[in-house]
């Protein structure tokens, strides 16, 4: 063992033994770099009206709760742990700050209106030039749009909480030797459904998901690798989410249906 992890077990000790407040800064020091990739990674397809050190004390938060409520009997890294928490207090912090501009939320509102009646009228997913031409914007400012409430798209994505409210929605640790089968079944037949949705997407669409998502570059990251702009990268993405909406919400639908007809 090192001599770094020597001492960060020691303030681990320290800590969790007496509580030390020394200990604790220690520890906040050695693991905010997690804060500050969660901030960067969020706040790259926030608009830039929001504050970036506002993000960081709302993820700082979520570090020092992550300290105190971390278990370490169990089989589970901090690192892992802290995360959870770091991005729940983050989400958590933007669901109760007016952080959207009216006239954007307004603007979205109204795009959300116009998919939806396309959808009833056609029987089918509305395309963005579609949104675009009802709402009589330019697909560019659709996009623009879009990119800036991307806060709500990738909450719909993450928990769909459904507007429940809750401490960390994101955040919550499950217990994985509680398998429940029916839930199994579900949630494999879900992400095959949602792995069908991502193969319909463009070549570029489906790369700059898997890159955001699971291999988890920021935007700016992205456009790196694709040669492509930062604000080129998040339109994209929008376009992406967009269509990956669509299909969550129309899933939803049938399953309150569902729902309704065992009753």
């Amino acid at each position: 063992m090192g001599k770094s992890e020597t001492m960060e077990s020691e303030y681990w000790d320290r800590w969790v033994h007496s509580h030390d407040v020394e200990a604790a800064n220690c520890l906040l020091e050695i693991y905010m770099p997690l804060v500050q990739y969660h901030v960067q990674r969020i706040g790259s397809g926030l608009p830039r009206n929001i504050d970036r050190g506002e993000l960081q004390s709302f993820g700082l938060f979520g570090l020092y709760d992550a300290l105190e409520k971390f278990d370490r009997q169990r089989d589970l890294k901090f690192d892992t742990y802290a995360s959870f928490r770091i991005r729940g207090a983050i989400l958590d912090g933007l669901r109760k700050e007016d952080w959207m501009p009216r006239s954007i939320r307004e603007k979205s509102k109204k795009i959300e209106k116009a998919a939806e009646k396309i959808e009833q009228e056609k029987m089918r997913s509305a395309t963005l030039d579609e949104v675009a031409q009802v709402c009589e914007m330019s697909t560019e400012e659709v996009s623009q749009i879009l990119s800036e409430s991307l806060l709500s798209n990738l909450l719909s994505l993450d928990d769909g909480s459904s507007g429940k409210s809750s401490e960390y929605p994101p955040s919550a640790i499950v217990d994985i030797r509680a398998v429940l089968p029916e839930k199994q079944l579900v949630d494999q037949e879900n992400r095959m459904q949602l792995a069908e949705e991502i193969d319909k997407l463009s070549d570029k669409e489906r790369m700059v998901v898997s890159l955001f998502y699971f291999d988890e570059l920021t935007l700016t990251e992205i456009g790196q690798v694709l040669k492509l702009s930062t604000s080129r990268i998040s339109q994209i993405h929008s376009k992406a989410l967009f269509k990956l909406r669509q299909f969550l919400k129309a899933r939803e639908i049938e399953s309150t249906a569902e729902s309704q007809v065992k009753e």
